[in-house]
């Protein structure tokens, strides 16, 4: 008979989110399983970067993660808009400064297989069990959850943390419903050599039907790349030689970065968005893109999930301090309630950026640029804009909370 595994929470979903969620619970006490493949088995086919904001890198340094990174990862120190949409009305080109909020850094451009090695080092040392399997059923019941792993093992939890993405087994077993919809739009996700230093300076690019942003790496001449456009368009760039998308890539960021050299693998995805009409559901809490996924604009995705991960963590600690069931209504709607505008306000926010993009309607180009002129004029407005790109319109969680270096 499989041998069967108790613990206050299991935790399914062994990616960036989840491994964070993990850590974070069990720094607050909680004996934790964190179950699924490893997220770092992508190898090669991964070609992804995670831009990691301020709060992310404050939870990694309370986590005892951030130093396996540091040396690896990129300083954003200044964000640039480009308006390169070509409609009648254009934005002004607009520079964000992480100087102007007396900031080193904006965060940290790091590459996903590299932050994964990270967490699941630590992972290894700090949980109770790791169980690199997927699951196979999950049972919510009245006093706890029975999980079934493909081999056949079987566990019980008091609270799962549904952190398996878009087609998470957690939430359709908590009956919790989703909200999808997408752009026709797809992205590729690679990195490229470049002639002039980036100067840690991350570009995006506007254009008509999509985006272009480079994110630095750690070397000077090399950055990581997005590029969003029509569905067509991506699909047929994937089918170019390196040569002939290296030609692209030079013509559409118009010498930004001088010439472009070696270009790594690629790999494409659809942009598309899902929202869970409910964060919680029985024993089961949702984390990352188990509960929301945005368009690849304004470095928010895997942010907003360490930010679940932060907060369910805080309520967490109130039922350890308390010696009450992680898993109780109280402890879940409190998440909810603490996740629900942070969410809202981004998932909207992203959207309208996005759909902007893919609108000739004047008036909203109009919006646009006068937007961005009163950014560029107005200082203490654009530090306004940049302190709400930073941090949820409500107090960060504990352990995001900024710790002096002495």
């Amino acid at each position: 008979m499989a041998k069967e595994i108790d613990t206050d929470i299991a935790v399914v979903g062994a990616g960036p989110a989840g491994l964070a969620a993990a850590l974070a619970l069990a720094h607050v006490g909680a004996k934790v399983v964190l179950i699924g493949p490893s997220a770092g088995g992508a190898g090669a086919g991964e070609t992804r970067t995670a831009a990691l904001l301020k709060s992310s890198v404050d939870l990694l340094k309370a986590l005892k993660v951030w130093d396996a990174l540091l040396s690896r990862a990129a300083p954003l120190k200044a964000i640039r808009i480009v308006d390169a949409t070509g409609g009648l009305v254009r934005a002004p080109e607009i520079e964000f400064r992480s100087s102007e909020l007396g900031l080193e850094a904006f965060g940290y451009n790091i590459a996903n297989t590299t932050l994964v090695e990270a967490l699941e080092d630590r992972a290894a040392k700090v949980l109770h069990a790791i169980e690199p399997e997927s699951v196979a059923k999950i049972e919510p019941m009245a006093g706890l959850v029975v999980l079934t792993c493909k081999s056949g093992k079987k566990m019980t939890a008091r609270l799962v943390v549904g952190a398996d993405g878009r087609r998470s087994i957690c939430r359709e077993a908590a009956s919790i419903a989703v909200k999808e919809w997408r752009y026709d739009q797809a992205a590729i996700a690679t990195s490229f050599g470049h002639a002039r230093p980036h100067d840690f300076v991350s570009t995006e690019l506007h254009a008509s039907g999509g985006s272009l942003t480079t994110v630095p790496l750690p070397g000077p001449h090399a950055s990581s790349l997005i590029f969003v456009g029509a569905t067509a368009e991506i699909e047929a760039f994937m089918r170019l030689d390196t040569a002939s998308f290296r030609a692209v890539l030079e013509e559409r960021l118009g010498g930004l970065l001088g010439s472009i050299d070696e270009v790594g693998a690629r790999a494409s995805f659809p942009v598309a968005s899902l929202s869970a009409e409910s964060l919680v559901g029985p024993r089961t809490a949702l984390v990352g893109e188990a509960a929301h996924i945005l368009p690849p604009i304004g470095a928010q995705g895997l942010n907003l999930g360490f930010r679940d991960a932060a907060a369910l963590a805080d309520c967490v600690a109130v039922a350890h301090r308390r010696s009450s069931d992680p898993g109780a209504d109280d402890v879940l709607k409190a998440y909810a309630r603490a996740r629900k505008l942070d969410i809202a306000t981004r998932t909207l926010g992203v959207d309208l950026l996005a759909r902007s993009l893919l609108t000739d309607f004047l008036p909203m180009q109009a919006a646009r640029s006068l937007i961005v002129h009163g950014l560029n004029r107005i200082a203490p407005l654009r530090r306004l804009a940049m302190r709400a790109g930073l941090a949820p319109p409500t107090e960060l969680p504990s352990l995001m909370q900024p710790v002096p270096d002495w």
